[in-house]
């Protein structure tokens, strides 16, 4: 793998010099083109495809993605929640949804012929670890046959330009060492969620290195690998923020595996942000950001799950918790170094762990009173993070 400084030479400064002015004033609901930040204006306008655009980050995506302006189709299975913040935040009547399987190459290529994206966020995947080891074979075909069916089907549309693929901080050789992994790190992965992303990861470099440079249509592919995200509108089953909600509304009790283990925290917006400037530095200078990207927490302090649990109790309320020992293995620390995706890509995040914990907290706490509807709590948190990008108080 090409070292991270000789990659960094080639970036296109003028684009990275507008992005990390991050300047811009910014609307509430759809901004106009002298309202947008610089890599939100490259993305306004655009015909983009969200895969796994009914999950909970893909949800998130697509609201900021329709705030810009751009027009944003997706691909994906129902939403597996209920409630689910696709259905909570109304996002069924805004986005031309085709419900599908990663898995269907010929149902993959089927949506991008009709839709003609010239971009594609690629979020579909199976996500969860402790599903992994019940659904092994399952993970494998979602995560890496489906991301191959994904990048198949881009590199046979002739307007598809560029693709962003999320992956995991958890495609690293975990070594449980206490100094972060950079992109040039070798990969490994002891779950079958793991070796799937990992080798999700050969696949996205196979195609980036055979069709990228391809003179008849050249594809921009980049993988971003971002830590543990949070934030409101997230039912999924064995995530902590989930168990937490669903112990506090059923007046229940929750039980913690790893109390003591550190994970990279980070809020939804933050990896959002970091795919939608992947994709608009992809538009600008392919050969510059065709490469993997690490999206790890700019707030240098670790956080336990029990300190993550005592912040939220302290913003909400506190369930009842009862301790387990992990049946599984699971690793204990993991950090990345994102050193790169903040000196290249001009990525920063305008709030820290804390902060982070305490917007997700109130996020819960407004839905399950009914104080605003969920797409309302969504965008006033985009408009405070936009305007934390502009080094305003919100």
């Amino acid at each position: 793998m090409v070292a991270v400084d000789a990659i960094a030479g080639h970036v296109d400064h003028d684009y990275l010099n507008n992005a990390n002015l991050l300047n811009s004033c910014v609307g509430r609901n759809h901004l106009s083109g002298s309202n947008l930040l610089a890599f939100e204006s490259v993305l306004s306008g655009r015909r983009i495809l969200v895969t796994g655009h009914t999950g909970f980050t893909g949800s998130w995506a697509c609201l900021w993605l329709k705030s810009l302006g751009a027009d944003v189709a997706g691909f994906s299975l129902p939403p597996e929640t209920t409630p689910s913040l696709y259905i909570e935040a109304g996002l069924s009547n805004d986005i031309a949804g085709t419900e599908g399987d990663i898995g269907d190459l010929a149902a993959v290529k089927r949506c991008f012929a009709q839709f003609q994206p010239e971009v594609v966020l690629h979020l579909a995947a199976q996500p969860l670890v402790r599903r992994s080891y019940r659904e092994p074979v399952a993970t494998f075909a979602a995560n890496v046959m489906g991301t191959a069916h994904v990048l198949e089907a881009a590199r046979e549309v002739a307007s598809c330009r560029s693709v962003v693929c999320v992956t995991t901080d958890k495609v690293y050789k975990n070594n449980e060492w206490e100094w972060s992994y950079r992109e040039n790190d070798p990969l490994g992965g002891k779950d079958p969620y793991s070796a799937s992303k990992a080798a999700a990861e050969m696949v996205i470099d196979s195609y980036r290195l055979s069709y990228g440079s391809n003179p008849d249509h050249p594809l921009g592919i980049a993988t971003a690998r971002g830590g543990n995200i949070i934030g409101g509108g997230d039912w999924s089953e064995d995530r902590l923020i989930p168990d937490f909600v669903r112990a506090v509304v059923s007046d229940g009790s929750m039980t913690l595996r790893y109390p003591d283990a550190t994970r990279p925290w980070q809020h939804v917006l933050a990896l959002v942000q970091g795919y939608l400037m992947l994709l608009a530095g992809l538009e600008r200078d392919r050969a510059s950001f065709s490469r993997a990207w690490n999206l790890g927490p700019h707030d240098t302090r670790s956080f336990s799950v029990r300190e993550v649990l005592e912040i939220l109790s302290k913003h909400w309320q506190r369930p009842t918790l009862n301790y387990q020992d992990n049946p599984l293995p699971e690793a204990v620390a993991l950090a990345l170094d994102s050193s790169l995706a903040r000196n290249a890509l001009g990525w920063t995040t305008p709030w820290d762990t804390e902060r982070v914990v305490q917007e997700t907290a109130s996020w819960y706490r407004a839905f399950y009173a009914r104080e605003h509807s969920a797409r309302e709590l969504c965008l006033n948190q985009l408009d405070a993070w936009r305007a934390g990008l502009r080094g305003e108080s919100a």
